[in-house]
């Protein structure tokens, strides 16, 4: 999942995460029933460190991918605002400045 999200493969990520909590309840049910020795225990516990890790790392994809639609969606709102305000001269306006100051909200 980590791999789909870095390379910006939305939907399969989410499909992906669909089978995964699939997967996690299985895990949650085996888990009440098993009786794992010392070792057991410490796997199991590496494993779900790495699987946190992972998860983080995942959120920090969708945060920055939320933070770049965002600015799309705020590009877009004042670029149909400009047009209904002036017309197709505003559009042109809006394209110029986010060529030279994209950071201008």
């Amino acid at each position: 999942m980590l791999e789909l999200a870095r390379a910006g493969e939305w939907d399969a990520l989410i499909e992906r995460q669909s089978g995964y909590l699939q997967l996690a309840d299985q895990l949650r049910q085996l888990d009440k029933e098993a009786e794992l020795n010392q070792a057991e225990v410490q796997l199991k516990a590496d494993l779900l460190e790495a699987i946190l890790a992972d998860d983080l790392a995942i959120r920090e994809q969708l945060l920055a991918r939320r933070n770049e639609l965002g600015q799309l969606m705020g590009t877009s709102r004042r670029q149909r605002d400009l047009h209904r305000s002036y017309g197709k001269q505003a559009a042109s306006v809006v394209e110029a400045r986010d060529k030279f100051d994209p950071e201008t909200p």
